[in-house]
Order: C-alpha cells, then structure tokens, then sequence
C-alpha cells in the first residue's frame, strides 16, 4: 500500500466518480483505476460499488476512507513541521487570552502576527483565568496569557506587571485617588468566581492581612462586572487595564488599593510540548514585544516587567 494509493482513492470517493476524480487528481482515469483496484486485490475485498452514475463506498471501502484521511492528514502535518524553519515559520497557534489582558493586548498582537509572520495562523480563545488554566493544563493551548503573583512566576516569561484598583461607579465615593485595603469592606463587590486567578491573589492578601471582603456578587464574566459598576450596582476590584477604555470615558473610576499594594504579573506560559515547534517559537518571542510597545506608549496601563 503507497500513500499515492490512499490519495487516489480518497479522490474518487470526493469527487464520486473516476472521470471527475481524473481531472482533479490530473492523473489518467486508467491509472486510477488500476491503483484502486491494486488495493482491493492487496486487502481482498471490493472498495467501491461502480455503476453508470459513479461510485459509492463498500463498508470496508468506509473503513478505509477514514483511515486514509487520517494518514493523508498527519503526513501532510509531518511535512510542515519538517519543513518549517524557523526563518519562516508557518502553521497554526493557538493562545489562551483572559478578558481583561485581551482588551489591551488582542488587536495589537492579532495585526503584529499578520504584519510580521504572515504564514501563522494565529487562533485566540478569550476567556476568564479559571477555565483558561484548566484548558492550558488540559494542553488545549499552545501558548496562554495567564495572571501568577510575583512569587510564582516561575520560568514564565513576565509581559507586565499591574496593580489592582478598586472600580467604582460614576458619581460614588470613595473620592480619593487612593483605598486602603482594611477600608475595602465597606464595599459591595461584584468579582469572579473562586477559580479565578485574580480573585484567589486578591483573598490571599485579605486574609493575610486579617480583613475581610463584602462579596454581593460573584460573576465569571468581565463584561456583566463592568456593567454592574457603571450601573452603580456594584463595586469591583480589577486591573485597570481591564477598565481603562470605560474610565477614559468617564463611565467608570479606579482609585488605587494601597497598604498593601495588591500586585499581580501578567505571564506568558507555553505549552512544553510545543516548545520546539518554529511557529509557537515566533508567536512566544513576539508577544513581549508587543506587550512593551503597549506599556511605553500607555495604551497599556501596566509597567513593564524589570521596572522598578
């Protein structure tokens, strides 16, 4: 059996006859048959049911069909990781992204991967960091945006660095530009679910610092929560990336959270099986330079990973 076989037949079974098969394949309709016909008598058994309107699969003829694709398709897959260097890189990545980060962060990197390696695909799933760890974990992504404390980076790379800010609704106290974080109690909160990465950094420091939180509200969708806030139904605690389009329309303001100063790294962590992969390689050394221009240009409202 060669792989020319499985690609002819395959053709017939799509193309639902040897004529039509012929000139799309541009191979000569007896050539075709006599390879379709080499692999019935090498599995003995008949493939293809052959009439005057075309050909139609028999239940072995299906079985090869499947198998067939299936080889095809990792062969082609083996070509382009073989053949993909790492001056032209090529091929599909796909990156987990949390919502606040890919406010900022989503078109930028979207058009600089189009701009600079225009034969990666790149594929982004936005999400909240709950769902998204467990997918990374999972091995669904080939890259992942995540949120870590400074404490456990780890070999991470660190994109930025952001401090937490309390939103608050137009119009509300707290005035002041600053909160301290024992005074946080006295407002209602709407934040994400437990699994979320921001909302455990945020309990974490609470407790270690013997406060306590007056959580009405707990909502895995960034969205709901801004909205919460502007409609003067909540308060919430977030990045003010994630706020930084609604508070420069004055729909929302961040007063800063200080004794302690509540910060979190923005981290970019990589499937390890995909290390070696020239496409995933590319998108990795891309996306901290993307996330710098954000930051010097303050289109990002982050600092910069070795800032002071």
């Amino acid at each position: 059996m060669e792989t020319r076989q499985l690609r002819y037949f395959v053709g017939v079974v799509e193309a639902g006859s040897f004529t039509k098969a012929a000139g799309l394949l541009n191979v000569a309709q007896s050539a075709l048959s006599l390879h379709v016909r080499q692999l019935e008598e090498g599995f003995g058994t008949q493939l293809l049911i052959r009439d005057r309107t075309g050909v139609s699969v028999t239940a072995s003829g299906a079985k090869l069909l499947e198998r067939a694709r299936a080889i095809l398709k990792e062969i082609r897959l083996t070509e382009v990781e073989l053949t993909n260097t790492a001056a032209a890189p090529a091929g599909e990545v796909t990156i987990g992204i949390p919502s606040g980060a890919a406010r900022v962060l989503s078109g930028p990197l979207l058009e600089s991967v189009r701009n600079e390696l225009p034969k990666v695909s790149l594929k982004m799933v936005e999400g909240m960091t709950g769902p998204l760890e467990e997918w990374m974990a999972a091995g669904r992504f080939n890259l992942a945006v995540l949120y870590r404390t400074a404490d456990s980076v780890g070999r991470m790379t660190v994109l930025a660095r952001e401090d937490l800010c309390l939103v608050v609704p137009p119009g509300e106290p707290p005035f002041e530009e600053s909160i301290c974080l024992a005074d946080l109690h006295a407002f209602p909160l709407a934040v994400p679910m437990r699994n979320n990465n921001v909302r455990r950094s945020v309990a974490d420091v609470v407790a270690q610092h013997g406060c306590a939180l007056d959580v009405e509200f707990e909502v895995d969708s960034l969205s709901t929560i801004i909205n919460m806030v502007i409609e003067g139904k909540a308060y919430s605690i977030l990045a003010p990336s994630a706020v930084q389009k609604e508070a420069s329309q004055g729909l929302v303001r961040t007063v800063k959270i200080v004794d302690p100063v509540i910060t979190r790294s923005v981290v970019l962590a990589v499937n390890p099986k995909d290390e070696r992969s020239a496409a995933v390689s590319a998108v990795r050394k891309l996306i901290p330079k993307v996330a710098r221009e954000l930051i010097v240009s303050r289109d990002w409202a982050a600092a910069a990973p070795d800032a002071a």
